[in-house]
């Protein structure tokens, strides 16, 4: 089984992650993969590169190239994996035609999601609350198959998730999903 994360800026995805990683599954990221491709062509690691490299890759290749990559990846492991980050529409297209496969979406409060995202600190979280509400937009909506359209991803999830409790409440909604996903 492959399970797909998709979501806001912050709201969970590492998360979701992390409980499915104790439950054995193999993790695979787009955002781990892009980062190794950024520093492969010597450029500074941040969003606005991360999103520069991913779209040139699915240009080149085809929208669903980076998440193939991943899935290959990830069948050669045969263990059931998750692979995070998902953020275009051609991806969850190709790999729902691969089947076993489920997407998860997550949302929570753009403010809770902010101070998240402050907490973890990683270079590309090092923004006002301005950028970040700037930066998801420009992500949300896009016509554009080879670009980042969340909103969409997010309505194609077969389950959805809100974060804005603790992880508790988190995990016990997907203990819930794992569960119903088991005795299919």
């Amino acid at each position: 089984m492959i399970i797909g994360i998709t979501g806001t800026f912050g709201a969970g995805k590492g998360t979701i992650v992390e409980y499915l990683k104790e439950k054995g599954f193999a993790h695979f990221s787009v955002r781990d993969y892009l980062i190794k491709e950024i520093k492969k062509q010597n450029l500074e690691v941040n969003r606005d590169n991360m999103v520069i490299v991913a779209n040139n890759l699915r240009e080149k290749h085809s929208p669903s190239y980076i998440i193939e990559q991943l899935y290959k990846k990830a069948e050669k492991t045969g263990k059931d994996s998750v692979i995070e980050s998902i953020r275009n529409i051609g991806e969850i297209k190709k790999l729902k035609q691969l089947g076993n496969f489920y997407l998860f979406s997550i949302d929570a409060y753009p403010k809770i999601r902010y101070e998240r995202l402050s907490k973890r600190g990683t270079v590309t979280d090092n923004i006002s609350f301005k950028e970040f509400l700037e930066e998801e937009k420009r992500e949300m909506n896009n016509p554009d198959p080879n670009k980042q359209n969340i909103s969409k991803c997010i309505e194609m999830a077969d389950f959805r998730f809100q974060n804005n409790g603790s992880f508790e409440d988190l995990n016990k909604q997907i203990g819930k999903i794992m569960d119903l996903i088991k005795n299919e």
